[in-house]
């Protein structure tokens, strides 16, 4: 990819590029691991609710804390050192900056987070994958109206999906399915933050001593975290939604091919060109042979006509993997690094100014589902929480529906009773006016009678 190189280079020539790091927890921490042995990036500045949880993150990831610390940005940006501070705006407009880094979690904060930074003319890298489901299409054609790259996380698994996607229609290859893996099965959808480290086999002392937040893991065990990354895709990589969400088919990385490929095929799919999340488990709870738990893939198809021949002949004479017809096989990498690889997305921001995938489409959607019969005048609480997950519909799907996107399915009180199972719409909830409803509004506005045509 030759950014190793630029990297050294600008290490080189003394110009550094000057990151912005909004939210110290563990994702955060995994960047400043890394950041810390990465020639020719600069940690300007950690902006986080608590300072003492910034220098701790600093601390637990190998910094020298004493020597790293700066009093202010003039000095920072003089000596190379980092300031700490509990202001985002302050850092976000701290002259020399260059690219801001969003790991906040919070999808209003996400958004306003990505607004100023497009107001101060820096690069955005949104690891917050809420705020890019909820409103990603509108900030993306802001930055881009502004000369700024806005871009998905590297390392996250939407960036590498979208890679991969990328490299298959580069070489010419049609996209069948992408999507990831993860551990699965449908009484998931009812788990809480209560239950949650037992799914996980961790008990609550050994989840506060790796910094796991309760909630947020959560979300990746009730099916919201795998609907919002698959939105995320099928709106950066012209993917279509599941019609009525994710079908979390079992599925080694040697049956993908098989598995997912269009029912009149043999396989599961409705459409071809479409986002899937497979599990780690079977049904029953067995472990599915050779899983992809940790990774991503993309399964693709040579040309179905008889001009196809030739490539398909070599996909069997390379050892290729494919379905029994030979026309189908997928291309797949075993874990992802999150934070640890977040680097690739800021050196490509301000050295190539190209994202590691950006929301293009409003194609999927994410919206909220009772976990469990609600009463009306009951509060939700949002990703991951006791009372609603987060299900995965075509974008159209969900307009029409009238449902509440699941990043604003927080401190919002029911107006009526919602049966288990049951989406949660606009007009069942109190929601008050705020800059990350109209956001929405106006992205519903702009996008929402422009679906691509591959979501159609």
């Amino acid at each position: 990819m030759n950014l190793a190189r630029m990297l050294k280079a600008r290490a080189d020539e003394g110009r550094p590029i000057r990151v912005g790091l909004i939210g110290a927890g563990k994702f955060g921490s995994m960047f400043l691991s890394q950041l810390r042995t990465t020639p020719g990036l600069h940690l300007l500045g950690i902006a986080d609710l608590s300072v003492p949880r910034a220098r701790a993150a600093l601390e637990a990831t190998g910094w020298d804390v004493a020597a790293a610390v700066a009093p202010s940005f003039a000095e920072a940006l003089r000596t190379g050192r980092t300031v700490l501070t509990e202001d985002a705006d302050a850092l976000i407009s701290a002259d020399g900056l260059d690219v801001v880094v969003e790991v906040t979690g919070n999808p209003a904060a996400g958004a306003h987070h990505a607004l100023k930074a497009i107001e101060h003319g820096r690069h955005i890298v949104m690891v917050t994958v809420e705020a890019d489901v909820l409103v990603g299409p509108l900030l993306a054609e802001r930055a881009r109206k502004a000369g700024v790259v806005y871009s998905m996380a590297y390392g996250d698994q939407p960036a590498l999906v979208c890679e991969m996607v990328d490299w298959a229609r580069t070489c010419g290859f049609s996209v069948v399915a992408a999507g990831k893996g993860t551990k699965y099965l449908p009484s998931f959808h009812r788990s809480t933050p209560d239950t949650i480290w037992d799914l996980y086999g961790l008990t609550v002392e050994q989840a506060a001593q790796g910094g796991m937040n309760a909630q947020m893991f959560n979300s990746f065990a009730d099916g919201t975290k795998s609907s919002i990354e698959m939105a995320a895709i099928a709106n950066a990589a012209g993917l279509k939604a599941p019609s009525d969400g994710l079908l979390f088919p079992p599925c080694g990385v040697d049956d993908l091919a098989t598995v997912l490929r269009p029912r009149e095929r043999g396989g599961i799919l409705e459409h071809s060109g479409t986002v899937e999340t497979v599990s780690s488990l079977e049904r029953d709870g067995r472990p599915v042979f050779r899983d992809l738990r940790w990774g991503v893939y993309v399964v693709f198809e040579a040309d179905p006509s008889a001009r196809g021949d030739y490539a398909r002949r070599c996909f069997k004479e390379y050892g290729v993997v494919t379905d029994p017809s030979g026309r189908y096989t997928a291309l797949y990498r075993p874990y992802h690094l999150i934070g640890l690889e977040l680097g690739v997305s800021v050196a490509s921001a301000a050295l190539r100014g190209e994202p590691t995938g950006v929301t293009e489409a409003f194609n999927g959607d994410v919206v909220a589902v009772a976990k469990r019969p609600l009463k009306a005048g009951e509060m939700l609480d949002g990703e991951g929480g006791f009372t609603v997950w987060g299900k995965l519909f075509p974008a159209a799907t969900s307009l029409a529906k009238g449902g509440l996107p699941i990043g604003l399915a927080h401190h919002v009180a029911l107006k009526r009773d919602i049966p288990e199972g049951e989406i949660v719409g606009w007009a069942d909830v109190e929601v008050k006016d705020s800059p990350t409803v109209r956001l929405r509004r106006e992205m519903e506005r702009t996008f929402g009678g422009g679906v691509s045509a591959a979501a159609e």
